[in-house]
């Protein structure tokens, strides 16, 4: 798959299906809505209108992949139902469909036939089924045969906007490009093992993401950390060969009236430390960075739709390894808050990181509002499961609105409780202020692990702070999703150039709702 090049586009181009195989996505409630005539262009005239109706009122009844000549034109229909918290637009289906429907070394086209507040998740559901890291060999390549797999193809995405709605703009399908893109750049760094994929390759790929903004990297780095006061990015990352690193990347544009700051957990690779996790536990582990590599892909994509206001990308970048440097438990690390804290499970690395990173971008960025993304906690997949991120946050505007942002992008979210006077004194410490790990697992793990980075903060901190922990989503079965970059632009689309963000964007201040909000929320529910 990393040889496919998506294209998206609101024209239905003229295709023959011998050529260039063709599958039609929807709901049926929107393909009973279609005509022949709608889709013959599709079909190069292999297709009748007898065997698309009778295919149309098929899927009414039957959520089966429907054939409309041989396997090269099909109908997939997606779930006619969805629960209130599940995507409108079935998102993580049409990724279903495309991967079942994805055919190699032939260019081809998918069709969604949907509204266009579902154009925006249905890209990035595509851009998902196509994941770009590979390490497969071709054993006919070298035995001096064609292969077919280094052949590039184009997928083309055409939409069928319903209900009269205006066709996308070029500018619209650029962004829809740029997109992808950044979705399957995100999961190619998750995907990517610890080998090809340490602080220095990580630091590289963000190098690669400036240059094409025209920004230049902050970077404190290994000792120059130490010397700083970042303990907790330092005491996680010492003990490996490649050094660890805080690292950011600033948008700051002219006219711009609040500042906003990403901190993205980039743990390379997890063994746990010297509270080193089983051989169960550790294969995936390479998955730790996902947090940050969604904040680097989200990123990328913000400034390059145009983002009206400061945006600043904090990169936690450290390995949890073993080795004569590794921090001990009941050592006593001082974190760049200035607080204490004493380690009682070295595999308890991420709120360590994240709590210098977000107390950096409080203290030396100024941020309005502040948002931590990470793979934290084992606990988050028991609490919302493996489709639903967790979502803490000390105001309930924001978090309605980090809900409703997951609804409309596909990047699903759930509320955990916000509660740090049941929750905080698991981390009580005889010797300093704080331990880094709970006495009681079974009391609200997740929550207690976002409020550690919180207490850093401290809970009477005035602005906005968010924490979303995406340790399940990040994955499905053994490929990296691009968590979270759909996720951060369309909360906080509101502040983009892009007319399609800021239409399925939430309103994000409560004093500059239209009263149009309810009847948007209800439309795109619908």
């Amino acid at each position: 798959m990393a040889g496919v090049k998506l294209k998206f586009s609101s024209i239905l181009s003229p295709s023959d299906p011998i050529t260039n195989p063709v599958v039609i996505i929807g709901t049926p409630k929107n393909l009973a809505k279609i005509s022949y005539n709608d889709m013959s262009t599709k079909f190069g005239g292999r297709v009748t209108e007898d065997v698309f109706s009778s295919a149309l009122n098929s899927v009414q009844s039957s959520p089966d992949v429907c054939p409309l000549y041989l396997n090269s034109a099909t109908i997939s229909p997606l779930p006619g139902k969805c629960s209130r918290h599940n995507a409108p637009s079935r998102s993580h289906a049409i990724t279903k469909c495309v991967r079942s429907a994805a055919t190699s070394g032939k260019d081809n086209f998918i069709v969604i036939i949907c509204e266009k507040q579902d154009v925006f998740p249905s890209a990035t559901a595509v851009a998902r089924a196509y994941p770009l890291y590979s390490r497969k060999t071709n054993l006919s390549s070298k035995l001096g045969a064609t292969s077919a797999e280094k052949v590039p193809i184009t997928v083309s995405v055409e939409y069928f906007l319903l209900d009269n709605a205006i066709p996308l703009t070029e500018d619209e399908c650029i962004m829809l490009e740029r997109a992808a893109e950044s979705v399957r750049l995100t999961a190619r760094i998750v995907d990517t093992p610890c080998n090809e994929m340490n602080t220095d390759h990580f630091l590289e790929e963000i190098g690669v993401v400036a240059k094409e903004l025209g920004i230049e990297p902050f970077i404190i780095r290994d000792k120059e950390l130490e010397r700083q006061g970042f303990g907790g990015i330092y005491g996680v990352g010492k003990a490996a060969p490649n050094p660890p690193a805080l690292v950011v990347l600033s948008h700051l544009p002219k006219g711009a009236t609040k500042t906003i700051a990403w901190v993205g957990k980039g743990i390379m690779y997890d063994t746990g430390g010297l509270s080193i996790k089983g051989k169960t536990a550790m294969p995936g582990m390479k998955r730790d960075c996902g947090g940050a590599s969604g904040i680097l892909g989200a990123f990328r994509l913000a400034v390059l739709t145009g983002f009206k206001e400061n945006l600043h990308a904090v990169f936690c970048l450290a390995e949890n390894s073993v080795g004569p440097l590794s921090t001990r438990p009941d050592d006593i690390h001082t974190l760049y808050s200035g607080r204490t804290v004493e380690i009682n499970n070295t595999d308890a690395e991420g709120r360590l990181v994240l709590a210098d990173g977000v107390f950096y971008a409080h203290k030396d960025l100024k941020a309005d509002v502040i948002l931590d993304m990470a793979t934290l906690t084992g606990g988050q997949s028991v609490a919302t499961g493996k489709h639903h991120a967790a979502v803490l946050t000390n105001n309930e505007h924001w978090e309605n609105a980090l809900v409703d942002a997951g609804l409309v992008s596909g990047d699903l979210t759930f509320p955990i409780p916000f509660c740090p006077e049941f929750h905080f004194s698991e981390f009580n410490s005889a010797v300093a202020d704080m331990k880094n790990s709970v006495a009681d697992r079974s009391n609200a793990l997740s929550s207690c692990a976002g409020l550690f980075i919180l207490a850093h903060l401290g809970f009477d901190y005035p602005g906005v702070w968010m924490h979303v922990d995406m340790a399940a989503p990040v994955h499905c079965g053994e490929r990296a999703t691009g968590y979270g970059v759909a996720l951060l632009v369309s909360l906080f689309g509101q502040y983009s150039n892009s007319a399609l963000l800021q239409n399925i964007g939430p309103v994000l201040e409560e004093s500059v709702d239209d009263g149009n909000e309810n009847e948007r929320k209800k439309k795109r529910l619908n």
